[in-house]
């Protein structure tokens, strides 16, 4: 135990508190049990971290995070640990990347009803089963899901900037107003190609000529390691399913034909529908239906994306298609918050309501004339004027 208290020490020096994801102050933080689900990548541990460093710093006895990949937990029970710590006086636990630990949720569920003075805060894949695990957390978690950088979150570590969060419905009635603040401040379309490319997974910030070749190998990772692991995906089919995504990243976008890729892959339509389920999960790929509501895993979608433009830039070997980049940025933005449908009349369809036509500059309003609460998300502008409003603007909404 000494040892990871020595890791965790060393971690507090090294964390550093000059960004901090705007998610953290939507966690509430007094619950007793907190879990933070996300994908590879996204900053789940130095969210821990830092929210320890700006409030324990100078309580650091009382606190302990550990990684439960460490190889101290080959020989080591997590709950003993929580046993010896409580016993020490301690009273806030963080555990990191659960789900590498074998029958976590039954020793997480067993030290929050066995030491009611410990509060836990823990993270895992996105993939991680909270209300299926063999101890039922759902009833005794709070858990959150975190995704990677926002445009406004990109904006703010590329420049120092802050912009305050702006919701949808501020974007449709006051974007005229918005847009020409923001720009006074700073030039968005110059980060917006970036951001495209490289802004989503804040791990950017360490190597960036070499952040798509780590992007590859966190896909590879999910993929042969994840997927298997928790969803007991046949490690056989995974080179499948990543030229599978090779096929959605060059599409604009996808239409799946289940039964061409159950051909091609070798799954049958059940097995194909579910693993496309699981890559979802994995927050690869978004599934788009025309009618969300009702959607079960053996439903057919009737388009498929990559989770966010940066898997596209990684994944294609070619230039990516424009409109497939504009779509993907507005679906990535928007679903965090919103229920999103594909539209018979527009491309999107949000909280049933409010209808979206994704283009570029020159993308005319004619489309969304005779249609209620329609409104045109245009590229390569900065200014909107009445329905038609400029697309980076939807990438402060989170």
């Amino acid at each position: 135990m000494q040892k990871l208290k020595e890791i965790f020490r060393k971690k507090m020096a090294q964390t550093r508190i000059d960004f901090v994801r705007s998610i953290m102050d939507k966690i509430n933080w007094d619950a007793r049990l907190i879990g933070i689900k996300g994908s590879r990548g996204v900053g789940k541990t130095t969210l821990l971290l830092q929210y320890i460093k700006l409030n324990f710093e100078n309580n650091l006895q009382s606190t302990l995070y550990v990684s439960l990949d460490n190889i101290w937990f080959s020989d080591n029970k997590l709950i003993d640990l929580a046993d010896n710590f409580a016993k020490e006086g301690g009273k806030f636990l963080f555990l990191d990347e659960v789900h590498k630990y074998p029958g976590w949720s039954v020793e997480i569920k067993n030290i929050y009803d066995d030491y009611p003075e410990l509060k836990v805060v823990f993270t895992g894949s996105s993939l991680l089963e909270i209300l299926n695990a063999n101890a039922d957390l759902s009833r005794r978690a709070l858990i959150y899901n975190m995704q990677g950088l926002s445009f406004r979150e990109f904006l703010a570590l590329e420049t120092n900037i802050k912009f305050e969060e702006i919701s949808l419905e501020q974007i449709l009635n006051d974007h005229e107003t918005l847009a020409p603040d923001i720009v006074s401040k700073i030039k968005p379309l110059k980060y917006f190609t970036d951001y495209l490319s490289y802004g989503y997974y804040p791990f950017f910030q360490e190597l960036p000529e070499v952040y798509h070749i780590r992007l590859e190998e966190v896909i590879n990772l999910i993929l042969e390691t994840e997927l298997p692991r928790l969803r007991n995906v046949n490690i056989a089919y995974t080179h499948k399913l990543k030229q599978l995504l090779f096929i959605i990243s060059e599409s604009a976008p996808f239409t799946p034909n289940i039964s061409k890729l159950s051909e091609r892959t070798g799954l049958n339509r059940e097995t194909m529908l579910h693993y496309l389920h699981y890559l979802q999960e994995a927050q690869l790929i978004s599934l788009a239906w025309k009618n969300a509501k009702g959607i079960s895993r053996l439903q057919k979608p009737n388009k498929i994306f990559l989770e966010n433009t940066n898997l596209i830039f990684t994944l294609t070997t070619e230039n990516p298609d424009k409109g497939n980049l504009r779509e993907t940025f507005f679906l990535n933005q928007l679903k965090y918050h919103h229920r999103i449908e594909l539209s018979p009349k527009t491309d999107f369809l949000i909280d049933g309501e409010f209808s979206f036509e994704i283009g570029g500059k020159n993308k005319t309003t004619k489309q969304i004339t005779e249609l209620n609460k329609a409104w045109i998300a245009s590229d390569d502008i900065e200014y909107g004027f009445g329905n038609k409003i400029p697309l980076w603007l939807f990438g402060f909404l989170y």
